[in-house]
Order: structure tokens, then C-alpha cells, then sequence
């Protein structure tokens, strides 16, 4: 092994447990300031107050913050716009900051799979450890986005999912005499899922003075559930030409349970599609082995 990478692999293993340890590491709090009190000579000033934070607060953080800042800056604008997206279907609260940890993580793992890649074949040519370097780098760049992707798409699946008994619980206490944005704020606190979250966010942007529509709206706009978008289309047009909102909630109600035992019922049909793969390649052989195998095998011993 060359000497260059195995120091450069001690390197690594030496920088992990300090990494951890800088991140990890618990340091003494400073109580906060009150104003209330009169100052005196033990109180901390800023630089102490940093100081007695974790290296994580003070170097990694900033750090990435740059790092993140700078890569959104020079992104496409679509690519930054498609990233934050995914975040607001992951459930994130997401700012400029969020990005800029996302672009950031992004170049971490790109340069490791790079560096990874070149150290792998490290007696190969030159041109297929930077072969092997790209594609890991390509393959780190895009990890961000394949967790982000799939958190959002979970994310959906189980709102999907806690619609139809959500909207049950909503139309029940408003045929009850209770008023919508009561039913909905009974609703969510009887549930723990993300549409249960996304309801405590409506109820307290329509708090903040936002109107109910636009809340309702912006609610829609955060996910992408078909089911939830018709819902709110059919509250914001009930109010518009003043039909009764329990009307209106009954037919969403029986429209999302039909719809529901469709996808049951489709995903039923699929099973038998979905097994010919493993009977074919796994059951299949195993039993031609125990069935065929003793005959076979007294084939050859007579022949």
C-alpha cells in the first residue's frame, strides 16, 4: 500500500471521533442576562459567552452556513426552487438557511465520494480512479435529494392515509353544531400525523389574521394530496355561493371513503402480478430441486 494512503486513511480515522467530539460535547450554559438585575463583575461578556459554547456553534455551523449561502447563490434558480419544494412536502419549516444546509450536505458527500473513490483504486491508472471518483461524487451529490424525495413522499402517502377518517371526525362535530375552525381544531388535537400539523399551522395563520381561504389554500399548497386539495376547493367554494358547509363536508366524507376502498381494492388486484417474481425465481426452483433432484440424480447413476 502506498504510504500516501495510509496516511491519509489515519487521517480520517483520527478526524471522526474528533468531529464527534467537537459536535457532541457538552459544555456549561451560561444563565441568561435579566436586565432586572444590576450588573456585576461575574457576569460574562460576548466573547466568554461564545467561548463557552460547543465547537459545532462556533466553527461547523457558520462554516456551513458560508458554504450553503455561497452554492444557493451560484444554483440555478429552478434547481433551488425544486429543493425547497421537496422540503415543504418533507414537512420542513423551510427558509434560506434550510437550502443552505441542503447545498451544503450536498458538497460534503460529493467530495467525499469523490476522494473515496480516488483512494479505492489507488494502483489503478489514473483515468478510472477519477472515473470511479465522479460516479461516487454524482452518486454522494444526489443522496440529499433521494432522503428529501422519500421523506416527502411518506409524508404524503400518510396524509393520504388520515384523510378519510380526519374529514369523518370534521363532518361528524360540524352536523354536531360545532363551527368549522372549532371541528378542525378538535380534530387536531385528537391526532399526532402531519395532517394534524398541517391543521395547527392553518388554525394559527387564520389566528394570525390571515383569511380562512388563504389559509386553507396555502395548507393545499404545502402538500400534494389530490384528496386534500378537493377539499379545500369544495370549503372555499361553499363559502363563495353560501352552501351549507355540512353538506358540503358530508359529500368530500363519502367521496374519500369510496375512494379509499378503490385503493384497496386496486392494490388487491396487483398482488397476484406482484408474486409471479418471487414464485418464479425463488419458489419455483427450490421446488423443481426437492421434487426432480432424487430422479434426476437416479437417472445419472443408472446411466
Amino acid at each position: 500500500m502506498p504510504i500516501q494512503v495510509f496516511i491519509a486513511a489515519i487521517a480520517v480515522s483520527a478526524s471522526i471521533p474528533i468531529l464527534w467530539w467537537s459536535l457532541a460535547s457538552n459544555r456549561t450554559r451560561s444563565k441568561p442576562l435579566n436586565p432586572s438585575q444590576p450588573s456585576s463583575g461575574n457576569v460574562s461578556n460576548t466573547r466568554q459567552l461564545m467561548l463557552e459554547s460547543g465547537a459545532g456553534q462556533r466553527v461547523v455551523l457558520p462554516a456551513v452556513k458560508a458554504l450553503g449561502a455561497t452554492l444557493l447563490r451560484v444554483s440555478p434558480v429552478g434547481w433551488a426552487d425544486s429543493l425547497r419544494r421537496r422540503l415543504v412536502l418533507g414537512g420542513s419549516q423551510v427558509d434560506n438557511y434550510a437550502l443552505e444546509r441542503l447545498f451544503a450536505a450536498k458538497f460534503a458527500l460529493g467530495a467525499l465520494g469523490f476522494l473515496l473513490g480516488l483512494f479505492l483504486l489507488s494502483d489503478a491508472s489514473s483515468l478510472r480512479r477519477f472515473l470511479l471518483g465522479t460516479v461516487l461524487a454524482v452518486v454522494g451529490f444526489m443522496i440529499p435529494d433521494a432522503i428529501a424525495a422519500n421523506r416527502g413522499r411518506k409524508r404524503q402517502e400518510q396524509i393520504e392515509r388520515e384523510m378519510p377518517d380526519t374529514l369523518d371526525q370534521v363532518t361528524m362535530s360540524v352536523e354536531a353544531g360545532i363551527g368549522f375552525e372549532a371541528a378542525l381544531a378538535r380534530t387536531a388535537r385528537t391526532g399526532d400525523g402531519p395532517l394534524a400539523a398541517e391543521i395547527n399551522r392553518t388554525l394559527r395563520e387564520i389566528q394570525l389574521g390571515i383569511p380562512r381561504d388563504d389559509a386553507l389554500r396555502k395548507m393545499a399548497d404545502r402538500t400534494d394530496v389530490s384528496d386534500l386539495d378537493s377539499f379545500v376547493l369544495a370549503v372555499v367554494q361553499s363559502e363563495e355561493y353560501g352552501i351549507p358547509i355540512g353538506k358540503v363536508l358530508r359529500v368530500q366524507s363519502d367521496e374519500l371513503r369510496d375512494k379509499r376502498r378503490q385503493r384497496a381494492e386496486e392494490r388487491a388486484l396487483k398482488i397476484p402480478v406482484l408474486l409471479i417474481f418471487p414464485l418464479v425465481f425463488c419458489i419455483f426452483p427450490a421446488m423443481f430441486i426437492v421434487l426432480l433432484g432424487p430422479a434426476a440424480i437416479s437417472i445419472m447413476g443408472t446411466l
